[in-house]
Order: structure tokens, then sequence, then C-alpha cells
């Protein structure tokens, strides 16, 4: 058998096991469930007004971050179509949608959990069709 012939099939084959592995790091940081955004464990995901779409800030940090966890964005991981990274005070990474950096709520409990909607009237689920 020729090397040249055996070599080829390797050589895609390897090419396509790469370009499967970097569809799976680009996967969206969210996912829909019951009409709002949630995390990869089904937690729900708010907006914050105070924060301005496409600032690429968080206002949110200190004792609010506390309570208002951001949803992180993980080593490897990159944005693409309506999701974006921010910079945090601290510099660390955080997911944004639209611009609009992406949180949990301390006292959502489990997955389908909104207790945080609409607190203190500037704290909002954030939703697939959120208007930056």
């Amino acid at each position: 058998m020729n090397i040249k012939n055996t070599a080829l099939p390797l050589i895609l084959s390897a090419l396509l096991s790469a370009c499967a592995g970097y569809g799976a790091m680009a996967a969206a940081p969210a996912r829909v469930a019951d009409g709002v955004l949630t995390d990869g464990k089904g937690m729900t995901l708010y907006v914050f007004d105070k924060d301005t779409a496409g600032s690429g800030k968080s206002v949110c940090n200190g004792p609010c971050a506390t309570n208002w966890p951001p949803l992180m964005v993980m080593e490897g991981e990159a944005g693409g179509a309506d999701y974006s990274v921010v910079t945090r005070d601290d510099g660390g990474k955080q997911w944004a949608f639209k611009g609009k950096p992406l949180y949990r709520w301390l006292k959502d409990q489990k997955p389908g959990d909104k207790t945080g909607d609409g607190f203190n009237k500037v704290w909002h689920a954030a939703t697939p069709t959120l208007t930056p």
C-alpha cells in the first residue's frame, strides 16, 4: 500500500476531530428554558438595569456580586452571535447577552426559580428577546 494513500485519510480525520472540538468550545453559554435564559444547570440568568449594554463593563461588583453572582467565562470559551465577554473590575471575564452582563440570583434555590425577576425594579430575568 502506498504511504501517500494512507496519510491523507489520517490527516482528514485529525482535521475533522479538531474542528469538532472547536465547535464544542464555541457553544452558547446559556440556554432558553421556560422563556428565559438559564445557565448550564438550569438556573435563571438576570440582567441589571444599571449596566449599560455594549459598555464592556459590569457595574455590579463587591457585595452586589455576592448576591448576584456573575456568569463567568471559563478558560478557552469565546463569545459569538449574541454573546460577548465583559471585563469585571477584578479583571475576571463575564458573559453578556446582547451587550448586557448576565448574573444569577443567590436566592434562587433550584432550576426554574425566578425569584429575582423584578427585584428592586432593576433586576430582570434575561429573555432571548432582550433588547439592549
